[in-house]
């Protein structure tokens, strides 16, 4: 198949397109930064140069290709200036467009857990507005939506917090079941999604453990040398205050809250619970090794 990845080499780009790319597809992968060009070709792969921002380039990019795989890149949550739910929104116009005029007849979008809220999952309003968005397609146009869960790597960001207060905390957590997933886990799915002859509309969630805060505490613990590591529940409000002590936009700050609280309610993950899936290979403990590696190196 030719198969157009969004994303780059990021975090599941980069497993994703060498699996791919293994299994002998002709894969093209979308990247804004040209100094990432030798390594997609060094997976095989070929570059396209150039902004998702740009709907003509995104069009040519997306022409002939069997497949395509959308993501929303990350953004600068620390920019005053940025309005993500309208990013999020104006990228997935941008795909909308693209597929349309390209003629791509399958498509697997990167999506989130708890996409299937209107309202009360913060940030993830925009993850939830760009299914909308592909789903106005024809109905002749196959799409995946991906569902992912809690981002291992997300852990990373409670790192400083152990180290000065010896411990973690946020406004989920502690007794709260937390799905987390691997972007490993999240490259395979979607490996195995585009290879299929799908030929419909469909949502997959991809998980790799399930864990409360207490067990995750005590894994990421035991790895670091600190096998009591708490997880302690924190207000929304006293949450959101510490984001925009760092400094972080207080919109996003608010937004990411909210998505937190939904963790904690329950309502982020209510349909997840409906439609379970079969867990992935990387656990927690695996992760867990990565997180040790960083956690020392910001000691030093």
């Amino acid at each position: 198949m030719n198969i157009t990845l969004t994303g780059s080499l990021g975090h599941i780009g980069k497993p994703l397109t060498r699996a791919l790319c293994h299994n002998g597809h002709q894969v093209t992968v979308i990247s804004s930064n040209a100094q990432r060009a030798m390594d997609i070709t060094s997976l095989g792969a070929t570059p396209a140069i150039g902004t998702i921002e740009d709907v003509d380039f995104l069009t040519e990019s997306f022409k002939g290709a069997d497949a395509v795989y959308t993501m929303i890149p990350p953004n600068d949550y620390f920019n005053d200036a940025l309005d993500l739910i309208a990013y999020y929104r104006r990228i997935g116009r941008h795909y909308k467009q693209a597929i349309k005029d390209a003629g791509v007849k399958k498509v697997v979008n990167l999506s989130s857990i708890g996409a299937h809220l209107s309202k009360g999952n913060g940030i993830l309003l925009g993850a939830h507005d760009v299914e909308q968005t592909l789903n106005k397609l024809p109905l002749e146009v196959a799409i995946t939506h991906i569902r992912p869960t809690a981002f291992y790597y997300n852990l990373l960001g409670y790192i400083e917090k152990i180290q000065t207060q010896g411990f973690i905390s946020a406004n989920y957590g502690a007794d709260d079941i937390i799905p987390w997933v691997s972007p490993f886990d999240i490259a395979a799915t979607i490996q195995e999604v585009l290879s299929s002859p799908f030929t419909s509309r469909a949502v997959q969630y991809v998980a790799s453990e399930e864990l409360t805060g207490h067990q995750t505490a005590r894994i990421l613990g035991e790895a670091i040398g600190i096998p009591d590591l708490e997880w302690k529940i924190i207000s929304d409000q006293k949450t959101e205050e510490e984001l925009i002590f760092i400094g972080m936009n207080p919109a996003i700050a608010k937004g990411l809250t909210q998505m937190y609280a939904g963790l904690h309610n329950g309502i982020l993950t209510e349909d997840y619970w409906r439609h379970k899936p079969t867990l992935g290979k990387v656990k927690l403990r695996d992760f867990a090794k990565e997180f040790s590696c960083v956690f020392h190196a910001q000691s030093i």
